[in-house]
């Protein structure tokens, strides 16, 4: 059981913020430390389920606070990535768009990793059409 899961027993003071909010600020102060760095892919949802011993969907939402604060920015099928650090003059209260040569180069990558995926399906077959010759 994860530390969040397991507060809901304990007779200490507790905090009364929801979970998805406790998470969100934890994983906003590993990005503010620079344990995530910009750029890069941010943990899946099941490496943060695993983490904090929550479900899913409470994941989610603090991912989508951090996704309105213009921190991470994902897409369908892609992992989240750090697009900013909080306090940058980028990072914000409003939703964040990022900026136009970002979205080329993500997009870019994409398309990289589509390939890539398509030609290791192709070796694949191709190893296994000639794995008894």
């Amino acid at each position: 059981m994860g530390r969040y899961a397991a507060d809901m027993g304990k007779r200490e003071p507790t905090d009364r913020r929801k979970v998805y909010v406790r998470i969100a600020d934890e994983l906003r102060a590993d990005i503010a430390a620079g344990r995530h760095q910009v750029g890069e892919p941010f943990p899946s949802i099941a490496t943060l389920r695993e983490r904090f011993g929550v479900a899913g969907a409470t994941i989610e939402r603090a991912l989508t606070v951090l996704r309105e604060e213009g921190l991470i920015m994902s897409r369908q099928g892609s992992p989240s990535v750090v697009i900013a650090r909080p306090g940058d003059e980028e990072a914000g209260d409003a939703p964040h768009e990022p900026s136009q040569e970002f979205t080329l180069i993500w997009n870019q990558l994409q398309e990289i990793r589509e390939h890539l995926r398509q030609q290791n399906l192709r070796l694949d077959e191709l190893e296994e059409r000639t794995k008894d010759l």
